[in-house]
């Protein structure tokens, strides 16, 4: 099963009033594990960032005009999509966002089936609050790296975070007898091939035979074969 982590970077809150994609981000997933396939882009976006998405992605207007623009990315990352269910966290925002950068360019919208992780957070965790800050922190996954927002690191984590919302925990758990079972038989096969077959001379055996005789009442006497 191959599924998507997807993320954006926009130059603000709203693409109704015009806000734009400048970063988009995506981590593939097969079984809920990574696959170590991700795609990551900017985009130049034609209007300037607001300030307080300055503040959030750490980008500069000048660095993005130097991109290109999301109509000349698209054709990769629709590639890197195909149909395949898409985990997003805030799913409509980042929806409205992409909707509306494929409309300029007169392509039709996303039909990918949409996991949204706030959704799946508050159902498993039975939780109001559902930031992937917050999520992070309450399954141990380390925002070190994290000083400003950016499109694929967020996948990325939110990747960590979806594994263990989906039971990543159990699932690890659930793999480990077998991976102990692969390592008792690998073991036995190594000993099996180290064990040589010693056989006794007839010299020892009848010396073993005349150590037997003076042994007093032996217990072996008391059953019989």
């Amino acid at each position: 099963m191959r599924e998507i982590v997807l993320d954006t970077e926009t130059t603000g809150l709203n693409y109704k009033s015009g806000d734009r994609i400048i970063e988009v981000g995506c981590v593939e997933l097969k079984n809920y594990v990574p696959t170590g396939k991700t795609l990551q882009f900017y985009c130049r976006p034609d209007i300037e960032i607001s300030d307080g998405a300055k503040t959030v992605v750490g980008l500069s207007d000048s660095f993005l005009k130097q991109q290109k623009t999301f109509g000349e990315n698209h054709d990769i990352l629709l590639d890197f999509l195909k149909e395949d269910t898409l985990i997003i966290h805030n799913a409509d925002f980042d929806l409205g966002f992409l909707n509306k950068e494929l409309s300029l360019i007169g392509k039709e919208p996303l039909k990918n089936p949409i996991i949204d992780t706030v959704t799946l957070a508050r159902q498993v965790l039975n939780t109001r609050v559902a930031n992937l800050d917050y999520l992070c922190r309450r399954f141990n996954i380390d925002l070190s790296d994290r000083s400003f927002h950016g499109a694929l690191l967020d996948s990325q984590l939110l990747a960590s975070v979806y594994l263990e919302l989906r039971g990543g925990k159990q699932f690890s758990m659930q793999l480990e007898p077998n991976k102990k079972e692969n390592q008792k038989s690998s073991t036995n096969n190594t000993n099996k091939e180290k064990t040589k077959e010693i056989k006794p001379t007839i010299d020892q055996i009848q010396q073993h035979r005349l150590m037997l005789k003076k042994i007093k009442n032996p217990i072996w006497n008391k059953f019989n074969y």
